[in-house]
């Protein structure tokens, strides 16, 4: 496939334009590599291994969540170098699908839902709420990631889950402005934690998000690239 049809359907996927503002040149294509797509890896993070097992896939395309590229480079070096050296020098094209893809139908927040078996799933505007069945037992099993806990979650109850880092005081009132009794995300910070009027449960930046991208690979036939040392991070 021409490299210009395969960005058009990612494009379908995650529209551009739900991406939020702060995403700005941070999503799309952000390394070129060869003009057809033949093999295609996903992962959550082009991470140096991520990128290297993707050259060692033959993959002409690694489609994932987070950019490798955040801030403007002055230098190349370092880890970025790294990243950057090797995916050129393989012809291997980046493209990243970020909060677009939090927004997007079918994205990382709805396969978050799906993984909790969760019900009666309604949208927040970062984030979604449902009914959840399970205890935190099985959330961690589910999830694949201890879990740390912050109140008495009742079961069943409705919560609110937003992958990544969304522990915000402003998506906790939304929640709870929708009758959620639990709020589900990654890198609780302790001054939220003593402001919310609902209970908390952390889990990992990696287990809250990699799912999207886990089933985004299945749904296209792609192979997914688990990043091992990214799922123990906080």
């Amino acid at each position: 496939m021409q490299i210009a049809d395969f960005i058009a359907m990612l494009e379908e996927i995650a529209p551009p334009e739900l991406a939020e503002e702060f995403d700005g040149g941070r999503i799309g294509r952000i390394i070129e590599g060869h003009e057809d797509v033949n093999t295609v890896c996903c992962a959550l993070d082009a991470t140096l291994p991520v990128v290297r097992a993707a050259v060692a896939e033959g993959a002409d395309m690694l489609v994932v969540h987070h950019t490798p590229i955040w801030n403007p480079l002055t230098r190349i070096g370092g880890e970025s170098g790294r990243i950057i050296g090797t995916a050129l020098a393989a012809g291997l094209n980046i493209y990243v699908m970020h909060t677009n893809f939090d927004h997007a139908q079918g994205g990382i927040n709805d396969a978050l839902a799906e993984t909790l078996h969760l019900t009666e799933v309604v949208p927040l505007s970062l984030g979604v709420i449902g009914t959840l069945t399970r205890s935190p037992d099985e959330v961690a099993d589910l999830l694949g990631a201890p879990l740390r806990v912050y109140g008495d979650v009742p079961v069943p109850c409705r919560l609110a889950v937003a992958g990544g880092s969304c522990f915000s005081p402003d998506l906790i009132s939304e929640a709870e402005a929708h009758e959620a009794e639990a709020f589900l995300s990654a890198e609780l910070k302790h001054s939220v934690m003593r402001s919310s009027g609902i209970p908390l449960i952390e889990s990992t930046h990696y287990a809250t998000e990699a799912p999207g991208m886990r089933m985004l690979s299945q749904r296209m036939g792609w192979t997914f690239l688990e990043d091992i040392p990214a799922m123990v991070q906080h």
